[in-house]
């Protein structure tokens, strides 16, 4: 019988990922809309004040660029984590667009998921699902 080749996880990576994850859940996703599917975060809320408020927003997103330079996220990876926050940020500072775009764009949760993305590639597995995951 052969054996599985399977890299055991970095403990500290899985609780780095975790912790951005619901940093992430809390800027996008904490919130849902009473009778819908549909869930906003901070970020929504904050943008609400236009350029203020999704500069603001900017303070956890850079929190998350931070962890995964600490984690050895490539600078390609860490590219497209920018454009998204920049999307975030440009669009979000439009008056009440902005404000709806932020609620449906949920940059946060998509740099989590590249962070989430490149520790497992890194350690050849997957890691345990997101939780707190909205859908």
């Amino acid at each position: 019988m052969a054996e599985i080749d399977a890299k055991p996880l970095h403990i500290e990576d899985l609780h780095r990922v975790e912790r951005l994850e619901r940093l992430a859940a809390q800027m996008d996703s904490a919130f849902r809309i009473p009778g819908t599917k549909i869930r906003f975060g901070w970020d929504g809320i904050l943008s609400i004040v236009p350029g203020v408020g999704d500069t603001i927003a900017l303070i956890p997103a850079a929190h998350i660029f931070h962890s995964a330079y600490k984690m050895g996220v490539p600078s390609h990876t860490i590219g497209r984590m920018a454009f998204n926050s920049g999307i975030d940020y440009v669009i979000g500072s439009i008056p009440v667009i902005g404000t709806v775009f932020d609620v449906g764009y949920k940059s946060n949760r998509k740099n989590a998921a590249l962070i989430r993305e490149h520790v497992e590639k890194k350690h050849g597995g997957r890691l345990a699902p997101e939780r707190g995951a909205f859908v």
